[in-house]
């Protein structure tokens, strides 16, 4: 046999070979290929549910106080006694210290006595000025010098008065300026006041954003210094009038009661709450895809992923709501997606694990039985 006779035959057996394995693209008998079957895809899951979801507002807020004052002494002295110190409570009106007296005090006496025999003589000229024994302009003189003796004397009196410096309003003391024995000046700080219930957030929304808000909403604030509390409020007033240099309206959350917990300078995050869902279908945020702007969930169907496009609407934490394109108790993937396309087979995590968990107790009543018999 020649060398190109015995490579032929070669040949013809490799081919047979190939054909009789089935080769890459092996014919099923009916004259079709066999297309390799796609791996599935590995992924969790969640059941769209129905449920109630709120929609808010979110920002961050300042708090301050409804009613704070300044208090100033209003005459000049030297600090003589503290009645009060940072954290008492003080109605309006409470004395908080006591300036020196002594000097204002024998004013007062002064005036007074100025005031006495300034009325003495007016008393004796109004007695002479009915017999017409004076005249009408001596008369009016000592009349002029009593009352500017009596506004002296009032005068004095309130001078004595302010020695004590007391509360404008009703709070609590959150700022002591002054110590015994400190020289004050007439209208220097001496305390700070402030009224703690109720207090107020004050936070700007921007204009776009300002119909979503009225009077009378309900609000939820948080702070890092009490990180496991909600502290509840409402919207109680918003301003006419947008701020241009910011583009945005000023809002006023009126705090409830919360003890002493709040103060104000505390900066914190607010949710308004304006709108509410009853009944409507709800799925883990994860589940949600966005791309070139577009949003879309993953269903799983007969063992596949479905891609649908939905209109999502409110959504609240780690929940939103799906307005349309998934039902109620459809299966969506929440783990996994990136690797999913349209008709993807799907390996469900968990669910076999959860499936052989449920059979091994009747698997082992069996066998006990069994055994038993």
């Amino acid at each position: 046999m020649s060398r190109l006779t015995g490579w032929s035959v070669v040949l013809v057996l490799s081919l047979g070979l190939l054909g009789a394995c089935g080769g890459p693209n092996a014919d099923n008998g009916d004259g079709s290929e066999e297309e390799p079957e796609e791996p599935s895809i590995p992924v969790e899951v969640a059941a769209a549910e129905l449920g109630s979801i709120s929609a808010a507002w979110r920002g961050s807020a300042t708090l301050e106080a409804e009613a704070e004052s300044a208090v100033v002494a209003r005459v000049g002295g030297i600090v003589e006694t503290l009645y009060v110190e940072e954290g008492d409570h003080v109605d309006a009106g409470a004395p908080l210290a006591q300036l020196d007296t002594d000097q204002r005090a024998l004013e007062l006496r002064q005036s007074k006595a100025e005031l006495e025999r300034l009325r003495a003589d007016h008393d004796r000229n109004k007695a002479i000025f009915r017999e017409n024994l004076i005249s009408r302009e001596l008369f009016d003189r000592t009349r002029f010098e009593l009352e500017s003796a009596q506004a002296s004397h009032d005068m004095a009196k309130l001078a004595l008065e302010y020695s004590t410096i007391r509360s404008p309003i009703q709070g609590t003391v959150s700022e002591r300026l002054i110590k015994v024995g400190n020289l004050v000046a007439a209208n220097s700080p001496a305390f700070h006041v402030t009224q703690f219930d109720p207090l107020l957030a004050i936070f700007h929304v921007p204009e776009r954003e300002i119909h979503k808000l009225g009077k009378q909403q309900a609000a939820r604030l948080t702070f890092d210094a009490w990180p496991d509390e909600i502290f509840p409020g409402e919207v109680d007033r918003i301003s006419p009038v947008v701020t241009p240099a910011t583009g945005t309206v000023k809002v006023t959350v009126k705090m409830d009661k919360a003890g002493n917990k709040l103060q104000p300078g505390m900066f914190g995050r607010v949710r308004i709450l304006y709108d509410s869902r009853d009944d409507a279908v709800l799925v883990p945020a994860d589940a949600v895809v966005t791309e070139d702007a577009r949003d879309a969930v993953f269903v799983i169907v007969d063992g596949k992923a479905q891609r649908r496009d939905v209109e999502v609407g409110f959504s609240e934490g780690n929940v939103v709501q799906i307005v349309s394109g998934v039902d109620v108790e459809e299966t969506v993937v929440i783990t996994g997606q990136a690797a999913l396309r349209d008709g993807s087979p799907v390996d469900v995590i968990g669910q076999d694990d959860a499936a052989s968990t449920d059979e091994t107790p009747d698997a082992e009543a069996a066998e006990t039985s069994s055994t038993q018999g």
